[in-house]
């Protein structure tokens, strides 16, 4: 049995020049997001509990609780809405196609009945309305010529609906049937988001024009805006009321967020400004804001999401993060509590412990794309995309001083000497070559396509796996490698090699959807058949005492084995990652930690069976 222990969340998706459109429900104080194909529901309170919805056919852009918080709508970038249950398995109520675009907000009516969804489409469907059960059309929505990036249902009667643009406008609609009442022109630039206040009084719309206008709720008359003294100094992406509607929250491209006393006559005026608590880079631009309860949320365009407490602005906020990208390899170091790194190709290496959570980011002088990743204790070496392989040193949360070493040709796989780190092979098209720190001991043409290899703890053995699924014994002595044996039983491309911790076995899996176990000094194969995926293997993990060897694939699944059984009496957990498995270590004896290309990371206990 393996069971999910521990979540570690992807950060939301982000886009340069858009806000976000985070949502929550105020009575579980849950808060949703999306990021690929995934819809993420987080507990603001209990950050380690994380629930995902991976049913959408497309990547998902907006997801909303409906009033009671039973149900929640997705929408996708294929304009199809899925309205699914919040409990038990997530069970789908109904899917719409609503619009022929992407849908870039949604929102139920007070009554849970109605939902609006407005993003593009072809034609002039930019907004629609229909019924949450039965998906007809209630009004018309003329009077929008672009992309319609936010809608707001009035959360009281009489009903109105109003919709805001990349055409500048912001239209308003009275209804049910809606239909088209009013529309104002006086934004200069995109309305990125519209909201009507709890209480049903009053809604604002807040522009890239670096203005919030507010409007009476019942007719739709502009009353006044929000104060240009001490206001934003770039786009405000976002808004949110607070729940006496009273103040509200905005957040902008100048890396700050505002809280604004809002008057009777419809007048802001700033009551505190919070800054992002980032580097002042670009990725500390903030895009999304949620005001739930007590807490205020912000998110950077980094992806990071900072949870303050309403009470007290100046206490430095919780921030939650992740990876955005296919998390394509992680490593545990063998300290005590256990500390996970994980890396994906964006070059964003990510720093968790164990029971704890997200800790950190891992911050490189020079931040390349990371294709391979291994580290220890002191150390992080990466490859990218080109020829280079970085050695950077690491020190508690910082990284030092890191050495370029340029190999000629583009690195494949690449292995450590556990217990002299200093040594490093790695695999290139048509070879390998043997690194010392930072200097090229030796280049070697094999003379067959290489795809995989590893190197022995001790440095004094490599094994080396090919295009044509044979695998070649290699010893080294100084910068020389003599081939020793060719083994042949895989089927496929070899895809990955590891010793195992007593250095008594190695395992080695194909693309083929095989892993074979062998004997080291006899080098015959010791655990076979071990034939359970159906796609590509990508990783392979042993336990530290040698008895269980994890295998994660293309197929979404992890399968654990026990070595002293037949591989018949595996373990499995399937769907680990949507779009597959990617990286793979066990932290201890019976916890197994794995990464994927949903973003996400996870750790599953191990009951032996």
């Amino acid at each position: 049995m393996a069971e999910l222990a521990e979540t570690y969340a992807c950060a939301p998706s982000t886009e340069r020049g858009r806000g976000i459109l985070i949502s929550g429900d105020p009575k579980s104080n849950s808060i949703l997001y999306c990021n690929g194909r995934s819809v993420i529901i987080r507990y603001l309170d209990r950050p380690l509990e994380v629930k995902v919805y991976g049913e959408h056919a497309y990547p998902a852009t907006v997801a909303r609780y409906s009033p009671n918080g039973e149900w929640i709508a997705s929408a996708d970038v294929s304009g199809t809405v899925r309205i699914w249950g919040t409990h038990n398995d997530f069970v789908l109520k109904k899917e719409f196609r609503v619009l022929s675009g992407r849908i870039d907000d949604l929102q139920w009516s007070p009554d849970g009945q109605r939902i609006v969804a407005s993003g593009d489409g072809k034609g002039k469907s930019l907004v629609r309305a229909f019924m949450w059960d039965s998906g007809t059309n209630v009004g018309e929505f003329d009077g929008h010529s672009r992309r319609v990036l936010s809608c707001a249902f009035k959360p009281t009667r009489p009903f109105r609906i109003v919709t805001c643009g990349e055409d500048f406008l912001v239209n308003f609609y009275e209804g049910p049937p809606f239909k088209f009442k009013l529309s104002h022109r006086d934004h200069l630039n995109f309305v990125n988001c519209v909201r009507f206040s709890p209480d049903g009084s009053k809604f604002i719309t807040v522009s890239s024009d670096k203005k919030g206008l507010i409007f009476d709720a019942k007719t739709g008359e502009k009353l006044g805006e929000l104060s240009s003294e001490d206001g934003h100094k770039g786009s405000i992406y976002a808004v949110s009321w607070s729940s006496d509607s009273k103040q509200v929250l905005t957040v902008s491209a100048d890396k700050s967020a505002k809280i604004w006393e809002i008057s009777e006559d419809g007048n802001g005026k700033v009551k505190k400004t919070v800054t992002c608590p980032g580097s002042g880079g670009v990725d500390d631009m903030l895009i999304g804001c949620l005001w739930q309860n007590d807490y205020i949320v912000t998110v950077s365009l980094g992806g990071t999401i900072f949870l303050y407490s309403a009470n007290d602005l100046d206490k430095e906020p919780l921030e939650l993060s992740g990876h955005m990208k296919n998390v394509n390899s992680l490593a545990v170091l063998k300290s005590d509590p256990k500390v996970i790194l994980t890396s994906s190709y964006d070059g964003l290496i990510v720093k968790w412990i164990q029971g704890i959570g997200y800790c950190g980011r891992l911050e490189r002088r020079v931040n390349s794309q990371i294709k391979c990743f291994a580290a220890v204790e002191r150390e992080i070496v990466s490859s990218a995309f080109d020829n280079k392989i970085w050695r950077v040193s690491l020190h508690g949360d910082q990284c030092g001083d890191a050495d370029c070493i340029d190999i000629g040709s583009q690195p494949k796989d690449l292995s450590l000497a556990i217990l002299s780190p200093d040594l490093a092979l790695v695999s290139i098209e048509s070879g390998v070559v043997l690194l010392h720190g930072a200097k090229v001991l030796s280049t070697t043409n094999l003379g067959f396509p290489v795809t995989a290899c590893t190197i022995a703890p001790d440095g004094t053995e490599a094994i080396v796996g090919g295009q044509d699924g044979k695998l070649h014994v290699y010893s080294i002595t100084g910068d020389t490698m003599k081939e020793e044996a060719v083994l042949e039983k895989h089927r496929g491309a070899i895809t990955v090699i590891r010793y195992s911790p007593d250095v008594s076995m190695f395992a080695s899996a194909d693309a083929n959807r095989e892993a074979v176990v062998w004997d080291r000094t006899s080098r015959e194969v010791k655990l076979n058949n071990m034939l359970y995926h159906t796609a590509r293997i990508n990783c392979l993990a042993w336990s530290p005492s040698s008895n269980m060897v994890a295998t994660g694939s293309l197929d979404t699944c992890v399968i654990i084995y026990e070595i002293n059984k037949p591989a018949s009496s595996r373990i499995t957990v399937k769907g680990a990652h949507l779009g597959g498995v990617y990286g793979l270590e066990f932290t201890d004896q019976y916890n197994v930690v794995s990464s994927g290309e949903d973003a996400f990371v996870r750790l599953w206990r191990i009951t032996p069976q």
